[in-house]
């Protein structure tokens, strides 16, 4: 059983709401304390009772970085698509002045965190699909966990106001100790029957493909990733904390991610960062080109060497390259790149991989560089506002927050976001995958056809399929 003993919310509750009461506003106390280890999908599980639908998780590739957050002390959001990343980025300024954050650890990551991400495109009108989540979206929650290179923090964030009293405190306090002392307890849930897969529009899809290789021949646009939708059907609700868990199991080295909204739960485990921010240190991946794994180390050998010499996935990738560095260079004084790529390899499919370092100037904001890398050509296109017209024009498809980036800040601004591909959207008992692929003028669309095939295949795998 985890506790926290001393706490300095209820002396500090007298300031905030003093604060409150003469700003006329709301002031945020946030508290941290290290604590013991503990698993982050239990801390993560035992939410679902009080705060479904109020949850996110996050873990690193390399398990640097774990969040998992539950409740929500505060939103910030958007259904417009005019200055939504400079919005979220004041609002959340606004909102952190006059804080008292009570934090003696000077660890990223830590203390006051949004969570949240972006519509891949907000002019794309809505569907129903997407209807609990808005272009903007982020939470702060009510309690935090966050595990830095090993280590576990707690993180209490409060929202006060002047009418707040000494109850309303100790409240919190008590909630806060009745989630801790309840770690250990265990969920008994059913995993999904899957009882139906229906592909959206296929033929449709590979009709699409093909009109835009036409168009990529004769005009201004030189790549165009068109995405499409594979539904599933279930026995029984599909319970988000078990697709978690055999994500985390089955695809580890990759951002595992979460994040509900009224019941409804966005999910994957993406091998792509998009931009990483650490005080003055940027760094973000360049992930274009792909080909299946093998079946023996030989013949996975023999594949990874195939997509290094083929010029197609040489090409596309060299066009991601091209616009993560010159996105970065407006903001950044040193950019580090290699001359090649390499692989990375996931448990389905190998990449083509560039990884990619910047040195940051003081005016770097993390949601600038989200904005001006959002989408790269390996999710949109080139040239990009040219590709995401044709997106918007032609695809089938409400993307909502898949291919979009999603992630996390803290009040630091330093924070990470991937781009959010192998992922799914779990409702009820239902469930919609999404894959893409990049149509170039050489592209064969059953060949594009079966590579968003094989992109399925992590999330079907962790909700029971093959």
């Amino acid at each position: 059983m985890v506790t926290i003993q001393e706490t300095e919310i209820i002396e500090k509750g007298y300031l905030a709401k003093k604060r409150a009461q003469e700003l006329d506003r709301p002031i945020l106390i946030s508290e941290v304390h290290q604590i013991q280890n503990m698993n982050p999908l239990s801390f993560f599980n035992i939410g679902k009772e009080h705060y479904q639908g109020e949850r996110f998780f996050w873990k690193d590739p390399n398990d640097e970085i774990i969040l998992v957050g539950l409740g929500i002390s505060k939103q910030i959001q958007k259904n417009d698509a005019s200055d939504r990343f400079a919005y979220v980025e004041q609002e959340w300024k606004t909102f952190l002045k006059d804080s008292i954050v009570i934090n003696p650890f000077s660890i990223e990551g830590v203390g006051p965190v949004i969570f949240g991400g972006f519509s891949f495109d907000p002019m794309k009108p809505k569907t129903q699909l997407w209807s609990k989540y808005m272009d903007s979206m982020f939470y702060l929650p009510k309690f935090l966990l966050s595990i830095i290179k090993g280590q576990a923090y707690f993180t209490t964030n409060i929202v006060c106001s002047q009418y707040d009293d000494d109850f309303f405190f100790q409240k919190m306090l008590d909630e806060r100790n009745e989630l801790l002392r309840s770690v250990q307890s265990s969920n008994n849930l059913l995993p999904p029957i899957l009882v139906e897969k229906k592909e959206i529009f296929p033929e449709e899809w590979k009709t699409s493909v093909e009109e835009v290789v036409k168009e990529l021949s004769t005009g201004p646009l030189k790549k165009v990733v068109l995405a499409r939708e594979l539904r599933l059907k279930f026995e029984n609700k599909v319970e988000p904390e078990i697709v978690l868990d055999r994500l985390n199991n089955q695809q580890h080295e990759s951002f595992i991610f979460a994040f509900e909204s009224e019941g409804d739960c966005f999910l994957g485990a993406s091998p792509e960062r998009l931009v990483k921010k650490n005080e003055n240190e940027i760094f973000s991946t360049c992930l274009a080109g792909s080909i299946s794994r093998g079946e023996t180390e030989d013949a996975d050998r023999i594949l990874g060497e195939q997509l290094l010499n083929d010029q197609k996935n040489l090409i596309e990738h060299q066009f991601v390259v091209e616009m993560i560095k010159e996105a970065l260079e407006e903001s950044c004084e040193e950019i580090i790149l290699p001359d090649r790529p390499s692989l990375l390899k996931n448990r389905d499919i190998q990449h083509l991989y560039t990884p990619v370092i910047g040195k940051c100037t003081k005016e770097a904001s993390l949601l600038l560089l989200v904005e001006r890398l959002h989408p790269t050509p390996a999710l949109g296109g080139l040239p990009k506002k040219e590709a995401v017209e044709k997106i918007r024009q032609v695809e089938n498809l409400d993307r909502g927050f898949y291919a979009a980036p999603l992630g996390w800040m803290d009040y630091k601004g330093n924070g990470e976001f991937a781009v959010c591909i192998r992922s799914g959207l779990i409702q009820g008992k239902e469930a919609s995958l999404f894959a893409g692929c990049g149509v170039v003028a050489d592209s064969n669309s059953e060949s594009e056809y079966l590579e968003t095939g094989l992109k399925f295949r992590p999330m079907l795998r962790a909700l029971g399929g093959n």
